[in-house]
C-alpha cells in the first residue's frame, strides 16, 4: 500500500469540525500580509530566481540558526560555497528539525509551490533540487503572488530610503497585488550611536529635500517622509523596541540631547529612553492624524553574539526573547496618546510568551468603542510563530479580549515561500475551534464559527487597516 505524504489535506485537522472549519472557510480566503520583510525591488523587477537556494535559504536566518545549531560551518549558510551545497547542508539539516516548525514549513513550501510530498534529507536532495528547479523556471514573482491570492503586502521601510519603487507598482497593471510601505523609524532613535545616527540624518534630510541641522528640522524631514508614505498609499508605521517608552521629556530636552548626538556625543541611557519617549508620542500623533494604524514590536533582545555580529552583521540569526519588564511603560505610552484623542489604532506585539496575558489585559484598557478591535494583541511572531505559540496568542486573545475581531496572521518573511504560513496558521486556528467544538465547548454551529474563521483569516484586516485593495479582493 502506498504511503501517504506527510503533509496531506487535512494536516493538523483533527475533528471532522476542525476539517469543516478549514476546507469551507478558511482555506480559500486571500491573503492580506500587512507586516512582511520581503524587498519591494524584487516586486516592481517580477523577479526570476537562479535555483530554489536563492528562494528558500537566502535571508532565511530561521534556517540559518537550525544550520548553526546541526554543526554546519558558516561557509555553507551566509559564506562562499555554492548554492548547490548551501542546499544540500539544508537538506541535510532538515531530519535534524523534527518537532521545531521548519519541518512543517519547509514541506509546506515543497508542497505548495513546487508540488513535491517526499520528505527532506540527503538522500532526496539531488531530486528535489532538479524538480523545485524545473519548476521555479515558469515561476516569478508575480506569479507566486498570485498562486497564493495575496490581496496586499505591506514592506518594511526606512524613511530615509526612497519610495520610488513602490510608486512604480503602485503605476503599474501587471500585478493584482496591492503593494504599500511600511514607516519604521527605528534609525531615528539611535542617539546613543552617534556615527551612525548622523550618518543616517543626513540620508534622511536628503530624502525629505531639506538640511537636518536643528531639533526642528528633523522632525520636519521626519513629517514630511510620513506625508510621503502617505502619497504612495501607506497607511501603517512599526516599531521594533524592546520595550515601550515613556519617559517624560520636554521639548527643550529633546532638542539638546539631538544637539549633543550631532556634535558626536553619545546620548546616556536615561537620555536615549526620554529622546525616544518623545519621537514615539510625536510618530503616534502622526499616526492619529492621517488616519494610520501603529505596529509595536516589543520584547527582542538583538544582536546577542557580538563576534558574529561583527563578522555577518545584523538579521543574521542572533536574536533572541528578551525580559524587560512591559507593562508600565507601555500602559504610561498608550495612556499619553489616548488622554489628548491621539491613539491610533494600534497592534501590539508580544515576543515573550510569559507576558501574552499582561499585553493582552493591557488592549482592553484602551478599547475606546470608535472601531472593533481597535487596539490588537498581535498575532505570534518570529520565535512565536509556531503551533503551539499561536495557540497560547490566540488563547490569552480569547480570554482576555475579542477573537472574532483578530486581525489574524501575517508572515513577518524575507522569504516569498513564506506565505504557506497562512495556511500553517489557519490550519492551527480551525484545529482549536474544532476540538473547541468536538468537545462542547462551542456550539457546533458551522456557520457562526466558520463565520469567525474567515473574518479572522481576512476580512477583519482588510476591514481594520483600510488599505485600497483591488477591486477583487476588496468587496
Amino acid at each position: 500500500m502506498k504511503k501517504a505524504p506527510f503533509i496531506h489535506d487535512d494536516f493538523l485537522l483533527h475533528t471532522d469540525a476542525a476539517r469543516d472549519l478549514y476546507h469551507n472557510f478558511a482555506k480559500n480566503e486571500p491573503i492580506y500580509d500587512y507586516h512582511c520583510h520581503i524587498p519591494q525591488r524584487l516586486i516592481l523587477e517580477n523577479h526570476q530566481f537562479e535555483d530554489i537556494a536563492e528562494i528558500w535559504l537566502g535571508g532565511d536566518h530561521y534556517k540559518w540558526r537550525a544550520m548553526r545549531a546541526n554543526g554546519v560551518d558558516e561557509r555553507f549558510i551566509t559564506g562562499a560555497a555554492s548554492p548547490r551545497e548551501k542546499f544540500a547542508a539544508w537538506c541535510a539539516t532538515v531530519p535534524h528539525t523534527l518537532r521545531n516548525p521548519l519541518y512543517h514549513w519547509s514541506h509546506l513550501e515543497l508542497a505548495r509551490y513546487f508540488g513535491i510530498t517526499e520528505l527532506i534529507n540527503s538522500e532526496s536532495a539531488d531530486r528535489i533540487w532538479d524538480a523545485a528547479n524545473e519548476r521555479l523556471a515558469g515561476l516569478r514573482v508575480h506569479d507566486i503572488l498570485a498562486a497564493n491570492k495575496v490581496a496586499v503586502v505591506c514592506t518594511t521601510d526606512d524613511p530615509a530610503c526612497s519610495l520610488e519603487a513602490h510608486a512604480e507598482i503602485n503605476r503599474s497593471a501587471a500585478i493584482k497585488t496591492r503593494v504599500y510601505p511600511t514607516f519604521r523609524p527605528d534609525n531615528a532613535l539611535i542617539v546613543d550611536r552617534p556615527v551612525a545616527f548622523n550618518a543616517w540624518c543626513e540620508k534622511l534630510g536628503g530624502a525629505a529635500g531639506i538640511p537636518v541641522n536643528s531639533f526642528d528640522d528633523f522632525l520636519t524631514a521626519l513629517d514630511r517622509r510620513h506625508a510621503a508614505f502617505h502619497e504612495v498609499g501607506g497607511r501603517l508605521s512599526d516599531h521594533g523596541m524592546e520595550a515601550a517608552f515613556a519617559a517624560p521629556c520636554t521639548p527643550a530636552e529633546a532638542a539638546a540631547i539631538f544637539k549633543n548626538a550631532r556634535a558626536g556625543r553619545a546620548a546616556t541611557l536615561e537620555e536615549c529612553a526620554k529622546f525616544s519617549a518623545y519621537l514615539m508620542l510625536e510618530f503616534g500623533r502622526w499616526d492619529a492624524r492621517r488616519g494610520w494604524a501603529k505596529q509595536l514590536h516589543l520584547g527582542a533582545l538583538r544582536n546577542n553574539n557580538r563576534r558574529l555580529l561583527a563578522a555577518l552583521g545584523p538579521d543574521t540569526g542572533f536574536d533572541s526573547i528578551g525580559d524587560l519588564p512591559q507593562a508600565s511603560a507601555l500602559s504610561r505610552y498608550l495612556d499619553s496618546l489616548d488622554a489628548t484623542g491621539e491613539l491610533p489604532r494600534t497592534v501590539i506585539y508580544n515576543l515573550n510568551p510569559a507576558e501574552n496575558y499582561v499585553f493582552g489585559a493591557m488592549i482592553g484598557n484602551f478599547q475606546d468603542g470608535s472601531i472593533p478591535g481597535k487596539i490588537q494583541l498581535g498575532s505570534g511572531w518570529w520565535f512565536l510563530d509556531q503551533k503551539e505559540a499561536m495557540e497560547w496568542q490566540i488563547n490569552a486573545l480569547s480570554n482576555l479580549g475579542l477573537l472574532s475581531r483578530f486581525v489574524g496572521m501575517l508572515t513577518d518573511s524575507r522569504s516569498f515561500l513564506s506565505y504557506p504560513r497562512h495556511e500553517y496558521f489557519r490550519r492551527t486556528l480551525c484545529g482549536l475551534l474544532g476540538a473547541d467544538m468536538a468537545r462542547g465547548e462551542l456550539p457546533d454551529d458551522r456557520e457562526l464559527v466558520g463565520g469567525m474563521v474567515r473574518n479572522i483569516c481576512f476580512a477583519n484586516a482588510r476591514d481594520y487597516f483600510r488599505l485600497e485593495l483591488e477591486p477583487s479582493y476588496a468587496a
